[in-house]
């Protein structure tokens, strides 16, 4: 089994800390192997150090389905501490929540794809800690759909959102700490940042091959499955298909009422949709888009983890439907986390052009072929922040 970051730092009781006050940026999936808190953790290794925990979307104790549901500050019932959310009046600390401590510690659970926000909030973090002077160390944790796969376009700038900051793919390659020390240099931000390495992981490995136990880091992230099509599959979010909120296989599941399956299948007959199986059925969501309705839609099934290419995948599908269901289908209309006037799928996708060649008919082959030398770019900027084999 792996040793994440949170298990190195309190094994070696870290001298570094000494006499230093410690915030914690963490939700409930911040546990360790044997699923004790690194709130929990903390206090044990530097007895009344730890002052203030911060939560990202989704709140403390990831309850909040949606985005732009926004969690209020509290009190930790466990320890007495104050939360201060970072998903609510704020999505930025104030100087005033950093006047509290000497350093940030960030243990969070990122899912290796660009529009999860946890990443975003880290940012917004490590530019008010350049301002205050504080000092910022990430626990790290596996990128759970693997290091050495990356997948899509880049970010463009005027797509730039909480769901983007940084040029970087969908399906990005690095784990939360490489990117936070990406980020850190890309954005041009400065801030005082370490990461503290996980011992035994190795960019081949998907987050089964860890021996680590998969906790729920946000309401709809229930297991590793999710997460492995997750960077397509939250296209769905920009649409009014059902990403299956509201049942029990949110990401895995997708439809709504007007698919007919045997048209979307025989669309995709000619693109090469590698390692999964799209099966046929029905499902009825309890909340969310078509609420209390049957959709007919697919379950995706990755057959072949290596050969699993998400992103595409669902671009395939998102043509696919758009075309056939040319008056049902429909974009999203803002907002779209705090974004109220672009629309949704563009911040999604991060390139205006990427949507527009999809509605044009332009093969999802032919437009990776078109962003390969840019992703390739990227892959030889990512190898100064590497941290692992």
């Amino acid at each position: 089994m792996i040793q994440i970051g949170i298990e190195q730092v309190c094994r070696s009781s870290a001298v570094a800390f000494t006499g230093k006050r410690l915030g914690l940026l963490a939700n409930q999936a911040s546990t360790d192997h044997r699923f004790i808190h690194s709130r929990d953790r903390l206090r044990q290794a530097f007895p009344g150090q730890l002052t203030c925990i911060f939560s990202p979307q989704h709140g403390f104790f990831s309850e909040k389905q949606d985005n732009m549901i926004e969690s209020a500050h509290g009190i930790d019932q466990e320890s007495g501490l104050p939360v201060y959310s970072l998903y609510g009046e704020t999505r930025k600390p104030t100087s005033a929540m950093f006047g509290e401590i000497d350093v940030l510690l960030v243990d969070l659970t990122d899912v290796g794809t660009r529009v999860y926000t946890f990443i975003w909030t880290v940012v917004h973090c490590l530019e008010v800690a350049k301002e205050t002077g504080i000092k910022v160390v990430i626990l790290d944790r596996p990128n759970p759909i693997g290091g050495h796969l990356v997948e899509g376009n880049l970010l463009r700038s005027d797509c730039a959102s909480f769901v983007g900051r940084c040029a970087i793919p969908m399906r990005h390659g690095l784990t939360l700490g490489e990117l936070a020390l990406f980020c850190n240099r890309e954005l041009s931000i400065g801030a005082d940042l370490e990461v503290i390495r996980m011992s035994g992981w190795k960019r081949t490995m998907f987050f089964p091959a860890t021996g680590f136990p998969w906790v729920f880091p946000s309401p709809n992230m229930p297991s590793f499955f999710a997460a492995l099509v997750y960077p397509g599959q939250v296209l769905w979010e920009g649409t009014n298909v059902s990403e299956a909120r509201g049942t029990t296989l949110p990401f895995e599941l997708f439809g709504a009422p007007f698919l007919q399956h045997r048209e979307v299948l025989d669309f995709l007959r000619s693109v090469d949709l590698p390692g999964c199986c799209l099966r046929p059925l029905r499902f009825e969501p309890t909340s969310g888009k078509w609420m209390g309705q049957g959709c007919n839609g697919f379950q995706i099934h990755v057959t072949q983890l290596e050969d699993f290419r998400p992103y595409r995948t669902s671009l395939a599908l998102l043509q696919a439907i758009r075309t056939l269901y040319p008056y049902q289908f429909a974009y999203k209309e803002p907002p779209y986390e705090y974004e109220f006037t672009r629309l949704p799928m563009d911040l999604i996708i991060g390139d205006r052009r990427v949507r527009e060649a999809l509605e044009q008919g332009v093969p999802v082959q032919e437009m990776e072929q078109g962003w390969q030398e840019e992703l390739e770019a990227y892959q030889q900027r990512c190898r100064a922040v590497f941290l692992y084999d």
